[in-house]
């Protein structure tokens, strides 16, 4: 292995304090991390990491060497990725963060056909509910479902409005009675999207009026497909992207409830770090992605 390589690598541990971490990242084995590290430290003579059967921290030494040599390999990557720009060439590694239910739906056929006309670009898909922090998780970039974000210091570009709706099953509805208003949610089991394990709170509004209902009942979820499922099964009332239970509102499965009450938008976005600009891989997948989904989200499902 080079020794930028190997410099890669001794960072990659260093920036995760872990050997298997740094593997992960690296898709490499931990065996292997751990012997690039022990000849980086031959070959300078020192000890810059601390192994005990909990962590890895750097030594002195190390954090010294990790401060010197962070730039100069990011500034040759940085380089590496320009050098491609300028000739066009769509090379390399994207590795993407996506939600679980928008990732199963959509992204094996963006893949495919993103693979046919830039097959030199690797794609790592990592589906997770879970928001993830693209800059210290190492992403290229991220998909998402919300709202405007947070994280001030990201980067992100709509990409269409995601409708929402409250969807059960007719069997809850004939056993339990369907709410004619929002207040009657309460007296309902509500299917929550657990978030951190904080209760979900649903704010629906008509006519410039706005009720805000907590989603209590015996189960919370963090996934969208898995609270549709269970609305089918007659479990609950739940809030969902229309995306995830059109199929099941086609087939009778779920009925839209409280029709007349609408929700605060969400987006479709796409998340960057904070990029002084757009590597052309990232900036080819984002324009393909988009092209993709603006054809093939017709406005059908925004009824």
């Amino acid at each position: 292995m080079g020794e930028l390589e190997s410099i890669r690598t001794f960072l990659a541990v260093a920036g995760q304090s872990s050997f298997i971490g740094a593997a992960r990242l690296l898709s490499s084995t931990p065996a292997s991390v751990t012997r690039t590290v022990s000849a980086l430290e031959d070959r300078l003579g020192v000890q810059l990491l601390l192994r005990t059967t909990r962590k890895v921290s750097l030594t002195s030494a190390g954090a010294a060497y990790a401060a010197r040599v962070a730039p100069l390999v990011e500034g040759l990557v940085r380089a590496t990725e320009e050098t491609r720009d300028l000739q066009k060439v769509t090379a390399g590694s994207l590795r993407v963060s996506a939600p679980m239910s928008l990732g199963m739906k959509v992204l094996p056929s963006v893949l495919s056909q993103f693979s046919i006309i830039h097959p030199k670009t690797s794609v790592a898909i990592d589906l997770s509910d879970r928001f993830v922090d693209i800059v210290q998780e190492d992403y290229d970039l991220a998909i998402r479902i919300s709202g405007p974000p947070t994280d001030k210091s990201t980067i992100w570009r709509k990409i269409r409005p995601v409708p929402r709706m409250l969807v059960a099953s007719p069997a809850f509805l004939e056993q339990h009675g369907a709410p004619l208003q929002p207040e009657d949610l309460v007296k309902l089991e509500c299917l929550s999207y657990d978030d951190e394990a904080k209760t979900e709170v649903w704010e629906l509004s008509r006519n410039g009026q706005t009720r805000s209902i907590e989603a209590r009942g015996r189960f919370s979820i963090n996934n969208g497909d898995f609270l549709g499922r269970l609305a089918a099964a007659g479990e609950g009332v739940a809030l969902l992207p229309r995306f995830i239970v059109e199929d099941d509102l086609r087939a009778g499965r779920l009925v839209h409830v409280l029709p007349g009450w609408t929700t605060p938008e969400i987006w479709l976005t796409l998340y960057y770090p904070p990029y002084a600009q757009l590597p052309l891989r990232v900036a080819t997948f984002s324009d393909f992605f988009e092209a993709y989904i603006k054809d093939s989200w017709d406005d059908s499902r925004d009824r």
